[in-house]
């Protein structure tokens, strides 16, 4: 209805258009991060008024709530990702949010530098997520699913201790270990360069490091620092 009407919004806008918010796939969240994209906007249809028996834009809650928590914990601004209800009539309304979204990113300021994040700390930490993706949303399928009917439900499930626990036991783990794996695809590092790369504490990396080496999943060198055992190097590059 905004093009429709000619309502002007912001041009910095790109649209991708999906039949409901419930194909928004986190994939697509982070890739867009991943490509540049300095925040992410999902506009989707009022709650209870899904025109799908699946009621979509729950999903879209959940998936959203999750995916803003993922991004605090690795140092992004979760208010780069926002989902708001706008229905499909509703062309004023999505060009006026089109225009405060643009104006509140760019306070924000571009992805990384806003946040002070070094640009490959932060490109290692978006690879990480894209690729432990398939096994977040298994967890998010599993462990995260509910069948909520209100927004506030979901609010106040995804604040919950449960779920805190669920992620930092299930998904936090997985992380850091993989983004140390991404971290050694480019050469072997010490604990202290690990922790300085990554902006981790010395002992979650001798934790971390210590789980992944009794995994087999890295080893140490001849100058005692940690390294991709060849088979995992070779798994990278193909």
């Amino acid at each position: 209805m905004a093009g429709v009407s000619r309502l002007q919004y912001s041009p910095e806008i790109r649209l991708v258009r999906v039949m409901c918010t419930g194909r928004v796939d986190p994939a697509f969240i982070f890739q867009a991060f991943s490509n540049g994209a300095d925040g992410v906007y999902v506009g989707g249809c009022h709650p209870g008024e899904c025109h799908y028996v699946t009621e979509g834009n729950y999903h879209a809650l959940g998936m959203s709530l999750l995916c803003k928590r993922i991004m605090k914990y690795i140092g992004i601004n979760p208010d780069r990702l926002r989902l708001e209800w706008v229905g499909a009539s509703e062309g004023i309304q999505f060009a006026e949010a089109m225009n405060e979204v643009s104006g509140k990113i760019k306070e924000m300021g571009s992805l990384g530098a806003g946040e002070g994040i070094d640009e490959k700390a932060l490109k290692v930490r978006l690879d990480t997520v894209v690729n432990l993706l398939p096994y977040i949303k298994l967890v998010e399928r599993e462990r995260l699913r509910v069948p909520f009917n209100t927004v506030e439900e979901y609010n106040q499930f995804f604040a919950s201790d449960d779920v805190d626990l669920v992620f930092r036991e299930m998904i936090v783990d997985k992380l850091e270990m993989n983004s140390i794996l991404f971290l050694l695809k480019d050469g072997p590092l010490s604990c202290d360069e690990i922790s300085e790369r990554l902006g981790l504490s010395l002992s979650d990396v001798v934790k971390y490091t210590n789980r992944s080496e009794r995994q087999g999943f890295l080893m140490l060198d001849e100058n005692k620092k940690f390294t991709l055992p060849p088979r995992i190097r070779r798994q990278a590059r193909v």
